[in-house]
């Protein structure tokens, strides 16, 4: 076989975004389709225009703004924000449409893990998101760190913006539960568009899940109960450590479509699946002069080790570290069902692996067809809180 010249590749290069502009609608901008016209209509929700109705944005004449705007009237920033009350359920989205969410921003006050976000599509009665907001925009631990990728983003001081896009057929509702004792209050915004559907569009999902601490010698499963068709496209972790030592040895495993003891797709490590490698060291000298090695935090389009909590060796003394992976160049595509673990591998002395028994807390993405697989009960109040 002839080796390929570079104009074959720009050929097939230019056919491919021809070919995925073609059937633009309005549901995926990015830079090679951003020219193009679509009869998609732009919309967005927030406490200003809570239905996204057309020409209904700035018409409060009461809200959270009422005490500062009292002098300048409707238009003036009246309804900027919303408070949830303690053990009560807000609606932040309801769109009774087709169409596909393109961004949200929101800004949550109060503990993040107490406040869960759930995403229901269409009909169905059982949400295909069910995470604490902290931990969908990648904030597990509670505490802003800065996180710069392609999917999410999160910006001084405490701003979640998500990027997935998100389609629906027939309606779209989005909740956030305070299951906290205090009151919260939380700005955001659901930018969307109305638009069709293409018939081989898949749902968005997500879904958390925490083990503390996990088990000896017990892999942590990130899901095990996805049925259908479709692709993984991204996992965060919070990992937090209960021993001393390199705590990333362990391998991810992707078990799809009837795999049963062995997985089809099987990583060397945790911070190679992180796309990191060497414990994410790097050595450099201090001010005496002195080379230490230390974790490097990183935040790149598709991964990152984004957050790292060194402890202060005195109440706060865990280490804890959020990492991020997104499978957007590479989705991992599966038929039937799929089943994902990670292992917790540190080292013993002899260069023994040492099965970790750490605290981990996570949310996998993907898209498949509906219906989805029972999602597990999401843990208690006291099961999901960081102390």
């Amino acid at each position: 076989m002839k080796k390929m010249t570079l104009l074959a590749c720009l050929y097939i290069t230019v056919s491919a975004c021809a070919q995925q502009a073609g059937k633009f609608n309005g549901m995926e901008s990015n830079m090679s389709n951003l020219f193009r016209l679509s009869d998609a209509k732009s919309r967005s929700i927030s406490p200003e225009n809570f239905n996204g109705g057309k020409g209904k944005g700035g018409m409060a004449t009461s809200g959270t703004g009422s005490g500062a705007s009292r002098e300048l009237g409707q238009g003036w920033k009246v309804s900027p924000s919303v408070v949830i009350k303690a053990k009560s359920t807000f609606t932040i989205a309801q769109i009774d449409s087709a169409g596909c969410i393109q961004h949200i921003w929101m800004t949550p006050t109060g503990n993040w893990r107490y406040s869960i976000l759930r995403f229901y599509w269409d009909d169905e009665t059982t949400p295909s998101v069910e995470v604490p907001v902290g931990d969908f925009f990648g904030m597990g631990w509670g505490r802003y760190s800065s996180l710069n990728s392609v999917a999410v983003c999160v910006n001084p001081g405490s701003a979640f913006n998500c990027y997935w896009p998100m389609p629906f057929r027939k309606k779209c509702r989005i909740t956030l539960e305070n299951i906290d004792e205090k009151d919260m209050v939380v700005y955001y915004q659901v930018d969307y568009i109305l638009t069709e559907v293409p018939n081989d569009a898949a749902y968005f999902h997500a879904q958390f899940r925490r083990t503390n601490p996990l088990p000896y010698k017990q892999n942590y499963v990130l899901a095990d109960s996805i049925r259908g068709k479709g692709q993984y496209v991204g996992t965060y972790i919070a990992w937090g450590v209960h021993n001393n030592g390199w705590w990333g040895e362990g391998e991810i495993k992707f078990f799809m479509d009837g795999d049963t003891e062995f997985p089809t797709i099987c990583g060397t490590g945790t911070e190679d699946y992180f796309c990191g490698s060497y414990d994410f060291d790097t050595k450099k000298k201090n001010v005496q002069g002195i080379t230490e090695t230390n974790y490097t935090e990183f935040s790149t389009p598709y991964s990152g080790l984004h957050q790292v909590i060194r402890g202060d060796g005195h109440y706060d003394v865990q280490q804890r570290f959020g990492l991020y992976r997104w499978h957007i160049t590479d989705p991992i595509r599966f038929e039937k069902n799929l089943k994902v673990t990670i292992q917790a591998l540190g080292w013993r002395d002899g260069g023994r692996y040492l099965p970790l028994q750490d605290d981990i807390a996570s949310v996998v993405f993907w898209y498949q067809t509906e219906p989805h697989g029972v999602f597990p009960k999401l843990p208690s109040k006291d099961q999901l809180e960081v102390n």
